[in-house]
């Protein structure tokens, strides 16, 4: 098993509790560093409503036979039985009361106990096919097995060591890699749009945020360098180059109407002190003058009011682009699935060659959904090794 993440341990324990031997060698100085640091140190561990619809792929049939394998339910039994106290935060997202380290600890008590052994601070320089197997020389000397599964994850977080080595594996196997890039990541902006979001800094919204039949209801956070907060998040994993954004500022509301019965009702009232009873001062006082004119509401033509409330219900921007791997949470894209067996996850035409995890061409939504896909195809490739 190359990598001690939250695929490669849960891969480990599994195969470790059906008698096989098996070796976790992590290249880092502990495992599970990137399950320590999700959900601000709480570890987001699953989503109670983890389905297919939640994922992101090429190929997006794959994810529904390891993902009915092993459900939510099955993770939480998990904690449960190492009585690890959690609660629901949002939206069917399942955190540790405690801390992150809870499910680490959990993991490796599960792979202890199956036998498992693993070896930190292990770099693999190259893997060679045997005849039965697979050679690899590591820092820590040459070593062979009858399977090999790759839980090398994405190329997020490059400060953890995240690379490209998954990627690299398969293309010297054979198997087809599709283009990555950043996901689950803020959006960057330069000249006006950037001085325009500095500007609001610190500043959060409630938004839908949209890329053609994409939608996602949640916060939009105005930073020093652009976007961010779940909904920018959610929908970057939408977005391609050069694309638009379009956000709803006033969900669940018809701005343009709203605005016209204020007109009707509140004639002496200015459209400022009309859009501040809905929107944050800070961001009314950026708009005035650009979107509108601060006339009192009488004054203000019905064609000048149904262009703000086109606007506020459907703001459009155009990313410069996004912050990158530095800080995104998965990687989007990655090794074609179809060259992989949704039911074992091992290469079609390599045997004993599995792949697990964010290396694969699998992007869940933020929230849980990541992990409940590395628990889910680390099973899977965890019954079949």
């Amino acid at each position: 098993m190359i990598g001690g993440g939250a695929a490669g341990l849960m891969c480990a324990m599994t195969a470790g509790q059906r008698g096989r031997r098996v070796l976790v060698i992590e290249h880092a100085n502990r495992i599970g560093k990137k399950i320590l640091l999700s959900g601000g140190g709480r570890c987001n561990f699953t989503n109670i409503n983890a389905g297919p619809t939640n994922y992101l792929s090429s190929n997006p049939h794959f994810v529904k036979s390891a993902l009915a394998r092993y459900r939510p339910a099955d993770f939480i039994a998990l904690v449960e039985r190492h009585g690890i106290r959690y609660h629901e935060k949002k939206l069917g997202q399942l955190f540790c009361d405690d801390s992150a380290k809870q499910i680490v600890q959990m993991l490796a008590d599960e792979c202890r106990g199956a036998g498992v052994q693993i070896i930190t601070r292990c770099d693999t320089d190259s893997v060679q096919a045997l005849e039965p197997g697979f050679a690899l020389e590591t820092t820590r000397g040459r070593l062979a097995c009858d399977s090999l599964v790759i839980a090398s994850g994405g190329l997020s977080f490059p400060t953890m060591g995240a690379s490209d080595f998954g990627y690299r594996i398969a293309q010297q196997f054979g198997l087809p890699v599709l283009p990555a890039r950043a996901a689950l990541v803020p959006f960057v902006f330069e000249g006006e749009m950037l001085g325009f979001c500095a500007g609001l800094a610190g500043i959060a919204m409630d938004c839908v945020a949209r890329i053609g039949k994409a939608a996602f209801r949640e916060n939009l956070l105005f930073t020093h360098r652009g976007l961010s907060g779940p909904a920018v998040l959610q929908i970057s994993s939408y977005w391609q180059e050069g694309g638009t954004v379009s956000f709803d500022l006033l969900p669940e509301l018809d701005a343009a109407a709203w605005l016209r019965e204020a007109k009707r009702t509140r004639a002496r009232a200015r459209v400022r002190t009309v859009l501040a009873e809905r929107l944050p001062d800070r961001f009314v006082d950026a708009i005035e003058g650009q979107w509108f004119e601060n006339r009192v509401m009488a004054e203000c033509r019905d064609a000048a009011l149904e262009a703000l409330g086109r606007k506020l219900n459907g703001w459009e921007v155009v990313p410069a682009g996004t912050e990158g791997y530095r800080t995104a949470e998965v990687t989007i894209g990655g090794i074609d699935t179809r060259a992989v067996s949704s039911q074992t996850m091992e290469a079609r035409n390599v045997p004993g060659l599995y792949f697990i995890g964010e290396v694969l061409d699998v992007t869940g939504w933020l929230g849980g959904y990541n992990f409940q896909w590395a628990w889910a195809s680390g099973f899977a490739a965890g019954q079949a090794v």
